[in-house]
């Protein structure tokens, strides 16, 4: 029997396939909890990952790159009413305004009042967004306050530990164009690209995206930090070429033939350089053969003497120089230099 992943590792009876968005993260029709779905996400994406190293990776990236993406539409407000008008639900009134990020925090009870107008006044005096200072002033960790941005903007927020961009659209961005806007490119979702941000993108950015990918870009915010570390990694030296299309390649250039020297000289010249350092290293044995004996004699055998007998000292005053320095010179002479 053929794999059908959906049924095999994630339980969902036969069916239509690809599964609906609801089905598929395991979620009641119409769930309009956003923590509700990014958990069961994350729950399914780890048992996914479990069979990316075996005899289906494919089929496992293939899957895990589909749940990321449904789960960037549910999560995306905009989107997701879109996709649930396409299934038969009706909206009785317009959306109201979205809360503000202040409003969010305070929603959440992340901060209070008085934390959130000290913050405003820090950024004030740095030139900081509210964001970048209830960070700062850690009021609240990066992911909550990208979270509150994020439902502010009316965009959804993306954990870009826990999932993998497709290498095909990280190539047609080079590096330079994320490293200087802060952002990476995701993957392709219907004929959108979907794109994690730091900021809000310029319109100049949206454009130059659309030229090198082919479809207008759908941003989606992610703390500074996660954008960084996904920068440094998949565009890490040999982990990645990115696509420079603004750049033709260089013509390679025939090397020019050097004149071939004449090996003899070459060898002459090793012979004789070896030769001069054999002598120097040679001399230098000599001069030890004898010092390190007489040291020895003169420094540490009296006073070994002294605590077995007396007559030691009398009879050797110097018991080694006379054997191993003579020694040493006849083993450089007749050894070392004969080689």
């Amino acid at each position: 029997m053929a794999l059908d992943v959906y049924r095999d590792w994630l339980g969902i009876p036969d069916g239509p396939r690809p599964p609906d968005h609801y089905s598929l993260l395991r979620l009641d029709e119409f769930e309009d909890d956003v923590e509700k779905v990014r958990e069961n996400y994350k729950q399914l994406n780890e048992h996914v990952r479990k069979y990316a190293s075996g005899t289906y990776s494919v089929q496992s990236q293939e899957l895990l790159n589909e749940l990321a993406k449904v789960m960037l539409c549910l999560t995306d407000p905009e989107r997701k009413r879109e996709y649930d008008e396409g299934r038969g639900r009706t909206f009785e009134e317009d959306e109201g305004d979205r809360t503000t990020l202040a409003q969010t925090l305070l929603k959440r009870g992340c901060a209070s009042r008085a934390q959130l107008k000290e913050a405003v006044e820090f950024g004030e005096r740095r030139g900081l967004s509210l964001r970048d200072a209830v960070v700062q002033m850690k009021i609240v960790d990066a992911e909550t306050a990208a979270e509150a941005m994020a439902e502010e903007m009316g965009i959804p927020y993306v954990d870009l530990s826990t999932l993998t961009p497709d290498m095909d659209v990280l190539r047609k961005v080079p590096r330079n164009v994320v490293k200087r806007n802060s952002i990476l490119p995701l993957f392709i979702d219907g004929n959108m690209l979907l794109v994690a941000c730091v900021d809000e993108p310029s319109h100049e950015l949206e454009d130059e995206l659309r030229l090198r990918v082919g479809v207008p870009m759908r941003r989606l915010i992610a703390t500074p930090g996660a954008v960084n570390a996904a920068i440094d990694n998949y565009y890490a030296e040999g982990q990645l070429e990115a696509d420079e299309s603004s750049e033709k390649k260089k013509p390679k250039k025939k090397p020019k033939k050097k004149k071939e020297r004449p090996k003899k000289p070459v060898v002459e010249e090793t012979d004789a350089a070896s030769a001069h350092s054999r002598k120097q290293v040679g001399i230098i044995l000599m001069c030890w053969s004898i010092a390190l004996p007489a040291i020895i004699d003169l420094l540490v055998l009296p006073t070994i003497s002294k605590s077995l007998t007396s007559w030691l000292p009398e009879m050797f005053p110097f018991l080694l120089t006379p054997l191993l320095g003579p020694a040493g010179i006849w083993w450089v002479l007749k050894v070392y230099w004969k080689k």
